[in-house]
């Protein structure tokens, strides 16, 4: 019997651009699918180095030999396309979507709820981790949550709740991540890859309210400066495991949540 050869490349939205949905832009662009990625005017995102919504901020940024590029408007999406980048659009309300009307939805903004994300968005809609259900909201949910299930898909209910504890990275869990102490405009004293101690102040909250690193080890992760901050939101994020960790790659997690929804999209596809 001979096989049916696919047509390609499907046009695939990604809602958000943070690390995750970085990694699984990499991950359809290298399988062969058009990318187009949809995130805010100020993206809230930690780990730039690794996110293609650094575009909107910088204009550009590649990761591991892909470029991302920003699109101030839309007719720039397909010139973006011809030079085989990723076009990168503010668009907050997903407004593109009925009118490009990709073959493939992925909804990575990470909320914990559904901002607005429905089934008649595309043929294949999938989504991650908590607040989400699959065959209901979407199609599908991919895990997001580290541990034995990471990068699992699940086709019918809900991904795990969230907790608000992140997962272990060298032994360290909470302690990992910066928060705002107060809400207000937020200013980086460290860069992202350099090295900081337990205890030491790494940004500041108004210019005098001191956010302290948790864990000695290295700034993975630090939102941009001057973003206004809320009480409680991550702000910056340190890999105890030091200079052994290349904070420029996509990370082991970013990698399996995108491996678990190229095979969700390629699951509904096939069929």
């Amino acid at each position: 019997m001979l096989l049916q050869k696919i047509e390609l490349p499907y046009t695939v939205i990604i809602k958000g651009a943070g690390d995750i949905a970085t990694g699984i832009a990499h991950r359809f662009w290298m399988a062969g699918f058009r990318l187009l990625m949809l995130d805010l005017p100020h993206p809230l995102v930690v780990r730039r180095s690794v996110a293609f919504a650094t575009a909107i901020m910088e204009g550009s940024i590649e990761v591991e030999g892909l470029t991302a590029s920003f699109a101030s408007r839309s007719s720039e999406i397909d010139k973006l396309w011809r030079k085989e980048k990723i076009p990168v659009f503010v668009d907050p309300e997903g407004e593109l979507v009925s009118e490009i009307r990709p073959q493939i939805l992925v909804d990575a903004i990470m909320a914990k709820k559904n901002t607005g994300t429905s089934l008649e968005d595309a043929p294949v809609v999938l989504g991650l981790g908590p607040g989400l259900e699959a065959g209901g909201d979407v199609h599908a949910v991919v895990e997001t949550k580290r541990g034995h299930n990471l990068g699992k898909v699940i086709y019918s209910g809900f991904a795990a709740v969230d907790t608000g504890v992140p997962g272990e990275v060298g032994n360290y869990s909470i302690e990992r991540l910066l928060r705002a102490p107060k809400e207000g405009v937020i200013t980086p004293l460290k860069e992202i890859g350099e090295l900081v101690k337990e205890g030491e102040t790494v940004a500041l909250v108004n210019d005098r309210i001191p956010v302290v690193a948790g864990v000695s080890g290295l700034l993975r992760g630090m939102i941009y400066p001057k973003t206004e901050v809320q009480k409680g939101m991550k702000v910056g994020d340190i890999d105890p495991r030091g200079v052994e960790v290349d904070y420029r790659s996509i990370s082991d997690k970013a990698r399996a949540v995108a491996g678990g929804a190229l095979e969700a999209a390629l699951h509904f596809l096939t069929k």
